[in-house]
């Protein structure tokens, strides 16, 4: 599904017009995003918790030449499922 057909799916699902379903679902993205951002995590009971996690710096190797480079530390956006979701996909 894309972001088109999950707009039509919200503007279907809540009788919203396409216009609003669009401008619900880019608040909501931009809101996640937002709360990432600033270290917070966002948790949405029984679907599911964004949040951010840290990547320590690591050394790592170039595979054509197998030279040892340095990896920098980053930070990486993750997903937990919670427990309503997963009961829904394995249903």
């Amino acid at each position: 599904m894309n972001k088109s057909e999950l707009i039509e799916q919200i503007s279907n699902r809540s009788g919203l017009p396409l216009a609003s379903s669009r401008k619900a679902l880019e608040a909501v993205v931009e809101t996640i995003s937002a709360a990432l951002a600033s270290g917070d995590r966002v948790q949405l009971v029984g679907f599911g918790t964004f949040k951010v996690t840290a990547r320590a710096a690591r050394e790592g190797r170039n595979p054509q030449t197998g030279a040892v480079i340095n990896i920098p530390a980053t930070k990486t956006p993750s997903f937990t499922a919670g427990a309503e979701l997963k009961k829904n996909v394995n249903n």
